[in-house]
Protein backbone atom coordinates (compact mmCIF):
# COMPACT_ATOMS: atom_id res chain seq x y z
CA UNK A 1 0.00 0.00 0.00
CA UNK A 2 1.41 3.48 -0.73
CA UNK A 3 0.77 5.90 2.13
CA UNK A 4 -0.41 9.30 0.94
CA UNK A 5 -1.65 12.55 2.48
CA UNK A 6 -3.29 10.99 5.80
CA UNK A 7 -4.71 12.74 8.62
CA UNK A 8 -2.88 10.60 11.40
CA UNK A 9 -4.91 9.74 15.02
CA UNK A 10 -8.38 10.46 15.60
CA UNK A 11 -9.07 6.95 18.00
CA UNK A 12 -5.65 7.99 20.04
CA UNK A 13 -2.26 7.83 19.60
CA UNK A 14 -1.00 5.71 16.62
CA UNK A 15 2.42 3.64 16.90
CA UNK A 16 4.72 5.14 14.51
CA UNK A 17 5.95 1.99 12.13
CA UNK A 18 4.82 1.16 8.83
CA UNK A 19 2.35 -0.69 9.43
CA UNK A 20 0.24 1.36 12.19
CA UNK A 21 0.40 3.81 9.40
CA UNK A 22 -1.67 1.71 7.28
CA UNK A 23 -4.43 1.23 10.23
CA UNK A 24 -7.88 2.90 9.64
CA UNK A 25 -6.68 4.71 13.40
CA UNK A 26 -3.95 6.66 11.26
CA UNK A 27 -6.68 9.69 10.00
CA UNK A 28 -7.59 12.83 11.32
CA UNK A 29 -5.04 15.20 12.26
CA UNK A 30 -3.60 16.54 8.73
CA UNK A 31 -0.16 15.14 9.36
CA UNK A 32 1.58 13.83 5.82
CA UNK A 33 2.68 10.47 5.73
CA UNK A 34 5.16 9.09 2.85
CA UNK A 35 3.65 8.98 -0.71
CA UNK A 36 5.43 6.51 -1.66
CA UNK A 37 5.96 2.89 -0.89
CA UNK A 38 8.54 2.32 1.54
CA UNK A 39 9.45 -1.19 0.71
CA UNK A 40 11.12 0.49 -2.73
CA UNK A 41 13.57 2.46 -0.59
CA UNK A 42 17.30 1.52 -1.29
CA UNK A 43 19.82 2.72 0.57
CA UNK A 44 22.77 4.80 -1.49
CA UNK A 45 23.37 6.91 1.68
CA UNK A 46 25.23 6.00 5.01
CA UNK A 47 25.05 8.96 7.71
CA UNK A 48 27.28 8.63 10.57
CA UNK A 49 25.34 11.07 13.34
CA UNK A 50 21.96 10.91 13.12
CA UNK A 51 20.79 13.06 15.33
CA UNK A 52 18.31 15.57 15.45
CA UNK A 53 19.68 18.28 12.95
CA UNK A 54 20.18 15.46 10.63
CA UNK A 55 16.78 14.36 11.07
CA UNK A 56 15.62 18.37 10.29
CA UNK A 57 18.11 18.71 7.32
CA UNK A 58 19.63 16.35 4.93
CA UNK A 59 16.53 13.52 6.19
CA UNK A 60 13.76 16.15 4.82
CA UNK A 61 15.48 17.17 1.58
CA UNK A 62 15.66 13.58 0.93
CA UNK A 63 12.29 12.61 2.16
CA UNK A 64 10.48 15.86 -0.34
CA UNK A 65 12.35 14.17 -3.46
CA UNK A 66 10.55 10.87 -2.45
CA UNK A 67 7.21 12.28 -1.90
CA UNK A 68 8.18 13.34 -5.94
CA UNK A 69 8.42 9.36 -6.51
CA UNK A 70 12.23 10.06 -7.17
CA UNK A 71 15.49 9.68 -5.73
CA UNK A 72 14.48 6.17 -3.57
CA UNK A 73 17.53 4.85 -4.52
CA UNK A 74 19.01 7.18 -1.94
CA UNK A 75 17.25 5.86 1.11
CA UNK A 76 19.91 6.85 4.32
CA UNK A 77 21.36 3.74 6.20
CA UNK A 78 22.09 5.50 9.74
CA UNK A 79 25.01 4.18 11.43
CA UNK A 80 25.87 4.91 15.81
CA UNK A 81 29.25 4.61 17.20
CA UNK A 82 28.54 6.28 20.48
CA UNK A 83 27.15 4.44 23.66
CA UNK A 84 24.57 7.04 23.34
CA UNK A 85 23.07 6.16 19.81
CA UNK A 86 21.87 2.62 21.10
CA UNK A 87 18.59 4.89 22.21
CA UNK A 88 18.62 6.20 18.82
CA UNK A 89 19.09 2.81 17.34
CA UNK A 90 16.23 1.88 19.64
CA UNK A 91 13.96 4.23 18.72
CA UNK A 92 14.31 3.97 15.10
CA UNK A 93 14.03 0.24 15.04
CA UNK A 94 11.02 0.22 16.34
CA UNK A 95 9.43 2.92 14.45
CA UNK A 96 11.05 1.22 10.51
CA UNK A 97 13.38 4.54 10.44
CA UNK A 98 10.10 6.69 10.72
CA UNK A 99 9.86 9.79 12.75
CA UNK A 100 7.36 12.86 13.05
CA UNK A 101 8.99 16.19 12.39
CA UNK A 102 7.14 19.23 13.68
CA UNK A 103 7.98 22.80 12.03
CA UNK A 104 7.44 25.71 13.92
CA UNK A 105 6.94 29.15 12.30
CA UNK A 106 7.51 32.58 14.94
CA UNK A 107 3.88 33.18 14.62
CA UNK A 108 2.57 29.96 15.93
CA UNK A 109 2.39 28.15 13.21
CA UNK A 110 2.85 24.48 13.24
CA UNK A 111 3.23 21.56 10.66
CA UNK A 112 3.71 17.99 10.78
CA UNK A 113 4.93 15.38 8.71
CA UNK A 114 6.55 12.07 9.22
CA UNK A 115 9.54 11.33 7.34
CA UNK A 116 10.53 8.13 5.42
CA UNK A 117 13.92 8.58 3.85
CA UNK A 118 15.69 6.45 7.07
CA UNK A 119 15.84 3.48 5.92
CA UNK A 120 17.55 1.28 7.99
CA UNK A 121 19.88 2.17 11.29
CA UNK A 122 22.92 0.18 12.42
CA UNK A 123 24.38 0.54 15.40
CA UNK A 124 28.35 -0.35 14.84
CA UNK A 125 29.55 -1.42 18.03
CA UNK A 126 26.85 -4.52 17.66
CA UNK A 127 27.17 -4.88 14.22
CA UNK A 128 30.67 -3.63 12.56
CA UNK A 129 30.77 -6.53 9.94
CA UNK A 130 27.32 -5.36 8.82
CA UNK A 131 27.99 -1.92 8.68
CA UNK A 132 31.40 -2.28 6.64
CA UNK A 133 29.01 -4.48 4.16
CA UNK A 134 26.69 -1.32 3.39
CA UNK A 135 29.93 0.59 3.12
CA UNK A 136 31.43 -1.31 0.99
CA UNK A 137 28.09 -1.75 -1.59
CA UNK A 138 28.27 -0.24 -5.10
CA UNK A 139 24.80 1.10 -4.27
CA UNK A 140 25.81 2.98 -1.35
CA UNK A 141 27.68 6.49 -3.17
CA UNK A 142 27.54 9.00 -0.56
CA UNK A 143 28.72 9.26 2.95
CA UNK A 144 27.60 11.43 5.08
CA UNK A 145 28.69 13.26 8.47
CA UNK A 146 27.10 15.14 11.27
CA UNK A 147 29.18 13.85 14.06
CA UNK A 148 30.38 18.02 15.56
CA UNK A 149 33.10 19.80 15.15
CA UNK A 150 35.08 17.52 17.74
CA UNK A 151 33.86 14.73 15.31
CA UNK A 152 36.62 15.51 13.14
CA UNK A 153 39.60 14.66 15.72
CA UNK A 154 41.63 17.74 14.68
CA UNK A 155 43.29 20.62 16.35
CA UNK A 156 41.36 23.54 15.91
CA UNK A 157 44.18 26.26 16.06
CA UNK A 158 46.65 24.01 13.66
CA UNK A 159 43.96 22.26 11.57
CA UNK A 160 46.53 18.71 12.04
CA UNK A 161 45.00 15.41 12.91
CA UNK A 162 45.25 14.12 16.32
CA UNK A 163 46.66 10.25 15.99
CA UNK A 164 47.22 9.68 19.56
CA UNK A 165 43.71 9.99 21.08
CA UNK A 166 42.82 6.48 22.49
CA UNK A 167 39.90 5.14 20.09
CA UNK A 168 41.69 6.91 16.80
CA UNK A 169 45.16 5.30 18.50
CA UNK A 170 43.38 1.74 19.15
CA UNK A 171 42.00 1.54 14.86
CA UNK A 172 45.54 2.63 13.94
CA UNK A 173 46.64 -0.39 15.74
CA UNK A 174 44.21 -2.82 14.86
CA UNK A 175 44.93 -5.58 12.88
CA UNK A 176 43.51 -7.34 9.82
CA UNK A 177 39.99 -8.99 11.18
CA UNK A 178 39.32 -6.30 14.19
CA UNK A 179 36.48 -4.05 14.27
CA UNK A 180 36.91 -0.78 13.46
CA UNK A 181 35.57 2.02 16.61
CA UNK A 182 35.87 4.97 15.08
CA UNK A 183 34.36 7.02 11.76
CA UNK A 184 37.53 6.59 10.75
CA UNK A 185 38.17 3.48 11.31
CA UNK A 186 34.83 2.26 9.35
CA UNK A 187 35.21 4.89 6.55
CA UNK A 188 38.73 3.84 5.75
CA UNK A 189 38.25 0.29 6.22
CA UNK A 190 35.09 0.50 3.46
CA UNK A 191 36.87 2.40 1.07
CA UNK A 192 40.04 -0.34 1.03
CA UNK A 193 37.43 -2.95 0.29
CA UNK A 194 36.04 -1.27 -2.33
CA UNK A 195 39.50 -0.57 -3.63
CA UNK A 196 40.47 -3.83 -3.67
CA UNK A 197 37.39 -4.92 -5.11
CA UNK A 198 37.16 -2.47 -8.12
CA UNK A 199 34.59 -0.78 -6.77
CA UNK A 200 34.11 2.71 -7.21
CA UNK A 201 34.53 5.09 -3.93
CA UNK A 202 31.68 6.73 -2.63
CA UNK A 203 31.70 10.89 -1.84
CA UNK A 204 32.44 11.53 1.57
CA UNK A 205 29.63 14.99 2.74
CA UNK A 206 30.39 16.68 5.52
CA UNK A 207 27.02 18.28 7.17
CA UNK A 208 29.16 20.10 10.37
CA UNK A 209 29.15 23.15 11.15
CA UNK A 210 32.75 23.57 10.27
CA UNK A 211 34.59 26.25 7.66
CA UNK A 212 35.92 24.31 4.86
CA UNK A 213 34.19 21.24 6.26
CA UNK A 214 34.80 19.11 3.19
CA UNK A 215 38.34 20.47 2.96
CA UNK A 216 38.58 19.60 6.56
CA UNK A 217 36.88 16.33 6.35
CA UNK A 218 39.44 15.18 3.20
CA UNK A 219 42.54 16.50 5.82
CA UNK A 220 41.66 13.83 8.72
CA UNK A 221 40.45 10.85 6.70
CA UNK A 222 43.45 10.78 4.84
CA UNK A 223 45.59 11.61 7.90
CA UNK A 224 44.32 8.14 9.35
CA UNK A 225 44.52 6.75 5.90
CA UNK A 226 47.69 7.52 5.42
CA UNK A 227 49.07 6.69 9.06
CA UNK A 228 47.12 2.87 8.58
CA UNK A 229 48.21 2.65 4.37
CA UNK A 230 49.97 5.58 3.04
CA UNK A 231 49.45 3.92 -0.60
CA UNK A 232 45.70 3.91 0.55
CA UNK A 233 46.28 7.09 1.45
CA UNK A 234 47.24 8.32 -1.77
CA UNK A 235 45.24 6.55 -3.87
CA UNK A 236 42.30 8.19 -1.93
CA UNK A 237 43.44 11.74 -2.32
CA UNK A 238 42.94 11.31 -6.09
CA UNK A 239 39.58 9.42 -6.34
CA UNK A 240 37.26 10.43 -3.02
CA UNK A 241 35.51 13.16 -3.13
CA UNK A 242 34.99 15.39 -0.28
CA UNK A 243 32.28 18.60 -1.03
CA UNK A 244 32.41 21.43 1.17
CA UNK A 245 28.59 22.46 2.80
CA UNK A 246 26.69 24.70 4.84
CA UNK A 247 24.00 23.82 6.50
CA UNK A 248 21.54 25.70 8.40
CA UNK A 249 18.38 24.83 10.83
CA UNK A 250 17.83 25.24 14.31
CA UNK A 251 16.66 22.08 15.91
CA UNK A 252 16.58 21.80 20.08
CA UNK A 253 17.36 18.71 21.80
CA UNK A 254 13.71 16.72 21.77
CA UNK A 255 12.15 16.92 25.20
CA UNK A 256 9.84 14.41 26.64
CA UNK A 257 7.20 17.30 25.96
CA UNK A 258 7.95 17.50 22.45
CA UNK A 259 6.89 13.73 22.33
CA UNK A 260 3.61 14.40 24.74
CA UNK A 261 2.71 17.30 22.24
CA UNK A 262 3.31 14.76 19.17
CA UNK A 263 0.77 12.36 20.64
CA UNK A 264 -1.48 15.10 21.74
CA UNK A 265 -1.55 17.47 19.13
CA UNK A 266 -1.14 14.54 16.27
CA UNK A 267 -2.43 11.25 17.27
CA UNK A 268 1.27 9.75 17.09
CA UNK A 269 3.35 8.00 19.30
CA UNK A 270 6.71 8.59 18.64
CA UNK A 271 9.66 7.65 20.23
CA UNK A 272 11.87 10.38 19.50
CA UNK A 273 10.38 13.09 17.10
CA UNK A 274 11.87 15.93 15.86
CA UNK A 275 10.62 20.10 16.56
CA UNK A 276 12.71 22.63 14.70
CA UNK A 277 12.05 26.56 13.24
CA UNK A 278 10.49 26.69 10.05
CA UNK A 279 13.46 28.39 8.04
CA UNK A 280 15.83 25.51 6.04
CA UNK A 281 18.77 26.36 4.38
CA UNK A 282 21.53 23.99 2.58
CA UNK A 283 24.30 25.14 0.14
CA UNK A 284 26.18 22.06 -1.13
CA UNK A 285 29.48 22.44 -3.50
CA UNK A 286 28.42 20.18 -6.40
CA UNK A 287 31.22 17.71 -6.43
CA UNK A 288 29.95 14.34 -6.59
CA UNK A 289 31.97 12.15 -9.47
CA UNK A 290 29.56 9.01 -8.20
CA UNK A 291 26.37 10.44 -8.59
CA UNK A 292 23.79 12.48 -6.18
CA UNK A 293 20.07 13.17 -5.68
CA UNK A 294 18.72 16.01 -7.64
CA UNK A 295 18.96 18.50 -4.27
CA UNK A 296 18.49 21.74 -5.80
CA UNK A 297 15.13 20.39 -6.84
CA UNK A 298 13.90 20.61 -3.25
CA UNK A 299 15.84 23.88 -2.34
CA UNK A 300 19.38 23.26 -2.24
CA UNK A 301 21.28 25.47 -3.24
CA UNK A 302 23.34 24.12 -5.34
CA UNK A 303 27.67 26.07 -6.11
CA UNK A 304 30.88 26.02 -7.39
CA UNK A 305 31.94 27.64 -3.65
CA UNK A 306 30.26 27.54 -0.51
CA UNK A 307 32.60 29.25 1.33
CA UNK A 308 31.01 32.92 1.17
CA UNK A 309 27.81 31.40 2.22
CA UNK A 310 29.83 28.96 5.12
CA UNK A 311 31.46 32.11 6.48
CA UNK A 312 28.57 34.30 6.84
CA UNK A 313 26.56 31.77 8.60
CA UNK A 314 29.26 30.28 10.78
CA UNK A 315 30.62 34.04 12.20
CA UNK A 316 26.75 35.50 12.17
CA UNK A 317 24.87 32.69 13.52
CA UNK A 318 27.02 29.91 15.16
CA UNK A 319 29.53 32.51 16.77
CA UNK A 320 26.15 34.99 17.61
CA UNK A 321 24.89 31.81 19.17
CA UNK A 322 27.77 31.82 21.66
CA UNK A 323 27.12 35.77 22.28
CA UNK A 324 23.86 34.68 23.98
CA UNK A 325 24.51 31.67 24.95
CA UNK A 326 26.93 32.61 28.49
CA UNK A 327 25.96 36.35 28.72
CA UNK A 328 22.55 35.18 28.38
CA UNK A 329 22.59 32.23 30.87
CA UNK A 330 24.75 34.36 33.52
CA UNK A 331 22.25 36.62 33.28
CA UNK A 332 19.41 34.22 34.70
CA UNK A 333 17.71 33.53 31.39
CA UNK A 334 17.25 29.41 30.21
CA UNK A 335 15.91 30.02 26.75
CA UNK A 336 17.36 31.32 23.63
CA UNK A 337 14.21 33.64 22.67
CA UNK A 338 13.94 34.62 25.84
CA UNK A 339 17.77 36.47 25.54
CA UNK A 340 17.09 37.40 22.37
CA UNK A 341 13.72 39.61 22.93
CA UNK A 342 15.89 41.16 25.82
CA UNK A 343 16.64 44.87 23.59
CA UNK A 344 19.72 45.23 25.20
CA UNK A 345 21.19 41.37 24.56
CA UNK A 346 19.43 42.04 20.65
CA UNK A 347 21.65 45.34 20.55
CA UNK A 348 24.74 43.30 22.08
CA UNK A 349 24.38 40.59 19.19
CA UNK A 350 23.84 43.48 16.31
CA UNK A 351 26.66 45.26 17.38
CA UNK A 352 29.02 41.82 17.38
CA UNK A 353 27.86 40.89 13.76
CA UNK A 354 28.07 44.91 12.29
CA UNK A 355 31.64 45.52 13.93
CA UNK A 356 33.34 42.42 14.05
CA UNK A 357 32.18 39.58 12.06
CA UNK A 358 30.62 41.35 9.03
CA UNK A 359 34.48 43.29 8.34
CA UNK A 360 35.69 39.50 7.65
CA UNK A 361 32.98 38.61 5.51
CA UNK A 362 33.65 38.17 1.25
CA UNK A 363 30.07 39.19 -0.48
CA UNK A 364 27.77 36.51 -0.57
CA UNK A 365 25.74 36.03 -3.88
CA UNK A 366 22.24 36.68 -3.41
CA UNK A 367 21.99 37.53 0.03
CA UNK A 368 21.53 41.08 1.34
CA UNK A 369 24.13 40.68 5.05
CA UNK A 370 21.43 43.52 6.60
CA UNK A 371 18.37 41.83 5.95
CA UNK A 372 20.61 38.33 6.70
CA UNK A 373 21.57 40.13 10.22
CA UNK A 374 18.04 41.13 11.00
CA UNK A 375 16.83 37.74 10.00
CA UNK A 376 18.62 35.73 12.34
CA UNK A 377 17.59 38.33 15.16
CA UNK A 378 14.00 37.47 14.45
CA UNK A 379 14.68 33.61 14.27
CA UNK A 380 16.43 33.61 17.90
CA UNK A 381 12.87 35.20 19.04
CA UNK A 382 11.41 32.16 18.06
CA UNK A 383 9.24 31.23 20.92
CA UNK A 384 7.77 28.14 19.49
CA UNK A 385 11.47 26.55 19.11
CA UNK A 386 12.46 26.75 23.06
CA UNK A 387 16.00 26.36 22.03
CA UNK A 388 17.49 25.89 25.04
CA UNK A 389 20.80 27.92 26.41
CA UNK A 390 22.50 24.72 27.83
CA UNK A 391 22.18 23.61 24.43
CA UNK A 392 23.94 26.77 23.22
CA UNK A 393 26.59 26.21 25.86
CA UNK A 394 27.49 22.66 25.59
CA UNK A 395 30.94 21.84 23.71
CA UNK A 396 32.67 25.31 23.82
CA UNK A 397 36.16 23.61 23.39
CA UNK A 398 35.01 22.94 19.85
CA UNK A 399 32.66 25.98 18.61
CA UNK A 400 34.84 28.63 20.06
CA UNK A 401 38.12 28.30 18.53
CA UNK A 402 36.24 26.94 15.22
CA UNK A 403 33.74 29.96 15.08
CA UNK A 404 34.99 32.93 16.99
CA UNK A 405 38.37 32.75 17.06
CA UNK A 406 39.07 32.96 13.40
CA UNK A 407 37.28 36.17 13.93
CA UNK A 408 39.53 37.79 16.33
CA UNK A 409 42.35 36.52 14.37
CA UNK A 410 41.19 38.81 11.33
CA UNK A 411 40.66 41.20 13.25
CA UNK A 412 43.75 41.58 14.85
CA UNK A 413 45.95 40.80 11.28
CA UNK A 414 47.51 43.79 10.59
CA UNK A 415 48.79 43.22 6.82
CA UNK A 416 48.81 46.75 5.77
CA UNK A 417 45.34 48.20 5.24
CA UNK A 418 44.51 45.36 2.33
CA UNK A 419 42.00 44.28 4.46
CA UNK A 420 39.47 45.68 6.48
CA UNK A 421 39.53 45.54 10.10
CA UNK A 422 36.88 45.21 12.72
CA UNK A 423 37.22 45.70 16.97
CA UNK A 424 37.87 42.91 18.97
CA UNK A 425 36.42 44.25 21.83
CA UNK A 426 32.70 42.41 21.67
CA UNK A 427 34.75 39.09 20.77
CA UNK A 428 37.13 39.58 23.78
CA UNK A 429 34.16 39.87 25.73
CA UNK A 430 32.09 36.76 24.39
CA UNK A 431 35.43 34.77 25.18
CA UNK A 432 35.18 35.91 28.72
CA UNK A 433 31.99 35.58 29.11
CA UNK A 434 33.00 31.99 28.56
CA UNK A 435 35.82 31.76 30.83
CA UNK A 436 33.32 33.57 33.54
CA UNK A 437 30.86 30.27 32.33
CA UNK A 438 33.21 27.97 33.03
CA UNK A 439 33.72 28.75 36.76
CA UNK A 440 30.54 26.41 37.30
CA UNK A 441 27.79 28.86 38.96
CA UNK A 442 26.00 31.28 37.73
CA UNK A 443 24.85 34.92 39.37
CA UNK A 444 22.70 33.49 41.60
CA UNK A 445 24.62 31.03 42.86
CA UNK A 446 23.41 28.20 40.98
CA UNK A 447 25.27 25.39 39.90
CA UNK A 448 25.96 25.09 36.23
CA UNK A 449 26.31 21.48 34.26
CA UNK A 450 29.60 22.16 32.27
CA UNK A 451 28.81 20.11 29.41
CA UNK A 452 32.44 19.81 26.80
CA UNK A 453 34.85 17.31 26.04
CA UNK A 454 37.72 19.20 27.82
CA UNK A 455 35.30 19.82 30.85
CA UNK A 456 38.63 19.36 33.50
CA UNK A 457 40.89 21.00 31.36
CA UNK A 458 38.35 24.79 31.09
CA UNK A 459 37.22 24.53 34.25
CA UNK A 460 40.55 24.01 35.48
CA UNK A 461 41.89 27.12 34.00
CA UNK A 462 38.46 29.25 35.11
CA UNK A 463 39.24 27.92 38.34
CA UNK A 464 42.76 29.87 38.22
CA UNK A 465 41.18 33.37 37.17
CA UNK A 466 41.52 35.18 40.89
CA UNK A 467 45.26 34.83 41.03
CA UNK A 468 45.65 35.28 37.08
CA UNK A 469 43.64 37.17 34.93
CA UNK A 470 44.93 35.33 31.71
CA UNK A 471 44.43 31.49 32.82
CA UNK A 472 41.80 30.83 30.72
CA UNK A 473 43.29 31.92 27.46
CA UNK A 474 46.95 30.19 28.55
CA UNK A 475 45.90 27.07 26.60
CA UNK A 476 47.03 27.25 22.43
CA UNK A 477 45.30 24.47 21.28
CA UNK A 478 41.86 26.29 21.92
CA UNK A 479 43.54 30.61 21.12
CA UNK A 480 46.78 29.92 19.49
CA UNK A 481 49.10 33.06 20.51
CA UNK A 482 45.85 35.40 21.79
CA UNK A 483 47.19 35.36 25.45
CA UNK A 484 50.10 37.34 23.91
CA UNK A 485 48.30 39.76 22.08
CA UNK A 486 47.58 42.89 24.19
CA UNK A 487 45.22 44.83 22.11
CA UNK A 488 43.14 41.58 22.37
CA UNK A 489 44.08 40.80 26.42
CA UNK A 490 43.38 44.21 27.46
CA UNK A 491 39.76 43.85 26.49
CA UNK A 492 39.70 40.51 27.71
CA UNK A 493 40.48 41.56 31.06
CA UNK A 494 38.18 44.04 31.72
CA UNK A 495 35.54 42.24 30.20
CA UNK A 496 36.60 39.49 32.37
CA UNK A 497 36.53 41.60 35.30
CA UNK A 498 33.29 43.18 34.79
CA UNK A 499 31.16 39.69 34.45
CA UNK A 500 32.84 38.73 37.67
CA UNK A 501 32.05 41.67 39.73
CA UNK A 502 28.67 43.63 38.56
CA UNK A 503 27.16 40.60 36.06
CA UNK A 504 26.14 40.02 32.53
CA UNK A 505 23.78 42.74 32.34
CA UNK A 506 25.70 45.48 33.88
CA UNK A 507 28.69 44.24 31.61
CA UNK A 508 26.49 44.43 28.88
CA UNK A 509 25.32 47.55 30.07
CA UNK A 510 28.59 49.52 30.34
CA UNK A 511 29.69 47.91 26.66
CA UNK A 512 26.37 49.66 25.15
CA UNK A 513 26.94 53.06 26.67
CA UNK A 514 30.80 52.46 25.63
CA UNK A 515 29.27 52.23 21.76
CA UNK A 516 30.27 48.89 21.92
CA UNK A 517 33.82 50.04 21.63
CA UNK A 518 35.19 48.42 24.78
CA UNK A 519 35.53 48.88 28.42
CA UNK A 520 39.35 50.31 27.97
Amino acid sequence: MIMGQNEVGLDGPVRLNAADLKSPAAHGRGVETPGYALDQRRVGIVHFGVGGFHRAHQALYLDRLMQQGRALDWAICGVGLMPFDTAMRDALTAQDGLYTLVEKAPDGTRTARVVGSIAEYLYAPDYPEAVLARLADPAVRIVSLTVTEGGYNYNARTGEFLADTPEVAADLAAGAGQPPRTTFGFVIEALRRRRAAGTAPFTVMSCDNIQGNGHLAQKVFTAFADLKDPELGTWIRANVAFPNSMVDRITPVTTDADREAVAADYGIADAWPVVCEDFIQWVLEDAFPAGRPPFEEVGVQVVDDVEPYELMKLRLLNATHQAMAYTGYLAGYRYAHETARDPLFAEFFAAYMDREATPTLRPVPGIDLDAYKRQLIERFSNEQVRDTLARLCAESSDRIPTWLVPVIAHNLDDDGGAAPRGSVALSAAIVASWARYAEGVDEAGESIEIVDRLKDRVTAAAARQDEDELAFLRDPELFGDLVENEEFTAHYVAALRSFKTVGSRATLEALSASGWSGLV
